[in-house]
């Protein structure tokens, strides 16, 4: 069985990714402005602190919303 907390995680992204999908489909915030989120929220776990394992994870899932900010998603397909 999965982990609860590796589920919990795919759950928050894909509901997150809809979301900004169906603003961008609805033309309530344009692109370079979820792109802009996105990246904000990328850079809050680049300068996360913690424990080093806490950094490794953190980086990890700024390297993860870097990589849908670039176009590694559906978002861009829109």
């Amino acid at each position: 069985m999965p982990d609860q907390k590796d589920c919990s995680g795919i759950a928050a992204l894909s509901i997150c990714e809809a979301i900004l999908l169906a603003m961008s489909g609805h033309k309530l915030l344009p692109e370079r402005e979820i792109v802009g989120l996105l990246r904000d929220a990328a850079a809050t776990h680049e300068n996360a602190v913690g424990t080093t394992r806490e950094i490794e994870i953190h980086r990890a899932v700024a390297d993860l919303i870097n990589r849908i900010a670039a176009g590694d998603s559906v978002l861009r397909q829109s």
